[in-house]
């Protein structure tokens, strides 16, 4: 019998496009993730990159384990080069992917309305939501049994990690393989911390953060509420490159939060979302209330909108953002604004930057990974340094204040990793290290190493 081996097509030496492939035998496979490569991980050549190169008839499902571009942004290639079967994911992530599809679809790959509908009526058709905590056949021969199954990882709404029992009938033996994905940090607001498996006989672990530790929550809201006042305070506007997913919808929660309890001038400040996605997504999380964590639910309860308060104001048009960017830009009326990209590679926070970026009653807020070879990373990097960062082919100095809280990332930290190992009953006795970069899935292997060594385990870890 065929050994079943892992292939990796993407994040495995970067923190981006994730593609994992479960080859069980020659005509069964798995694959785990299909996504887009993005700051340092992209090749000169994009399209080649993006391009679909590897055998795909031997696959009998592809798992999303959540939404984000650089776990589902190659799907539409992934259709193109042929693939029919199923598309496995969570009821949330079910409805939350067709809006990113559709965004990815006409950023990168067309912006014709009659393929863009072909693609989403082929998505629809192909998407097969499961219920967590369930098993599901996707093999089942004379030789081999393969079975799936979801749990939730408190990434984003909808996020799964997936347990893959493995069955040889022929020699009786049995393999179980937990893919990560992404796992949230235990304090996310809105979601359930991610709880670990029975067991792994190999783990494929995101290590995004497997070299720091994140501040405690309470922590956290505090830097969230100094950062802004200290913006406030100048007159000026804090501008927060937000991923339009999760993380929006995650700091509109906490925000609400501050101005339930603060009162005072964030009573009447404008918090503005100016993505149309992110408040297409919004809504979306609006919708899936049942979804979410014990403490949001205690928030319902007593009559607060977490997600939809008074404050909160959506931009919709590019008419509407062209002045809203100019208007922030002149006035001395402090606001919030979120806006995409995550990275600022692209979109709407862009024109805010460049109308704000050299005026130092500004602040930039970084609340999420800011990738190597971005926009973001450098002026994440050179902001502090009174350096500049090139925006459409243009050099703007970095006078805006520019400050990160770490604590609001959706990432699980080193210890949080550990703990993901440490709370199964059987340990992995491999573990395949992917999602990050080289520095932090080196020192967490050494974690990882040193924390079975006191235990008397053996366990082999690999940087694929």
């Amino acid at each position: 019998m065929h050994k079943p081996t892992l292939t990796h097509h993407g994040g495995a030496s970067g923190v981006t496009g994730s593609c994992h492939q479960l080859i069980i035998d020659e005509q069964h496979s798995l694959l785990v993730d299909c996504g887009l490569f993005q700051g340092e991980d992209e090749a000169p050549d994009s399209f080649e990159q993006l391009k679909v190169s590897f055998d795909i008839s031997t696959i009998k499902a592809l798992i999303v384990t959540h939404v984000h571009i650089d776990h589902i942004g190659r799907l539409p290639y992934l259709l193109a080069a042929g693939y029919t079967g199923p598309i496995l994911c969570s009821h949330p992530s079910a409805q939350l992917l067709p809006l990113v599809i559709d965004d990815a679809l006409r950023i990168g790959f067309t912006k014709d309305a009659r393929l863009i509908e072909q693609f989403q009526q082929q998505v629809q058709q192909q998407l097969k939501p499961l219920d967590y905590k369930t098993w599901h056949t996707l093999v089942d021969t004379p030789q081999q049994r393969l079975r799936v199954k979801l749990h939730k990882a408190g990434h984003i709404l909808g996020s799964c990690y997936v347990e893959v029992a493995l069955c040889n009938k022929q020699t009786q033996t049995k393999q179980r393989l937990v893919f990560s994905g992404d796992l949230g940090a235990p304090w996310s607001p809105l979601l359930p911390a991610p709880k670990s498996p029975y067991k792994a006989d190999t783990l494929i672990l995101e290590s995004t953060y497997g070299d720091r530790l994140h501040p405690s929550r309470r922590d956290r809201a505090q830097r969230l509420q100094q950062a802004i006042e200290t913006a406030l305070s100048n007159g000026g506007t804090v501008m927060i490159p937000a991923f339009s997913i999760g993380r929006t919808q995650e700091l509109l929660y906490e925000l609400e939060g501050l101005i339930h309890t603060q009162g005072g001038l964030w009573k009447d400040l404008e918090i503005i979302i100016d993505s149309p996605l992110a408040a297409r997504f919004t809504q979306v999380y609006r919708s899936l209330k049942p979804y979410w964590d014990q403490e949001a639910q205690k928030r319902l309860k007593a009559g607060r909108h977490p997600l939809n308060f008074a404050n909160l104001y959506t931009v919709d048009s590019h008419a509407m953002h062209e002045s809203t960017v100019a208007y922030l830009a002149k006035s001395t009326r402090p606001a919030i604004v979120i806006a995409a990209s995550g990275m600022c590679a692209g979109g709407r926070i862009v024109n805010y930057l460049k109308a704000m970026l050299e005026d130092p009653r500004h602040q930039v807020l970084f609340v999420g990974y800011q990738a190597s070879g971005t926009p973001g990373r450098k002026i994440q990097k050179y902001g502090p340094k009174n350096g500049w960062v090139e925006l459409d082919g243009k050099c703007y100095n970095i006078k805006a204040g520019v400050d990160t809280i770490s604590g609001y990332s959706a990432h699980s930290d080193q210890k949080d990793l550990l703990n993901f190992i440490k709370r199964m009953k059987h340990w992995p006795s491999e573990i395949r290290l992917v999602h990050g970069q080289e520095q932090a899935r080196r020192v967490l292997k050494g974690e990882i190493e040193a924390m079975y060594s006191r235990k008397n385990k053996v366990v082999q870890v690999l940087l694929p």
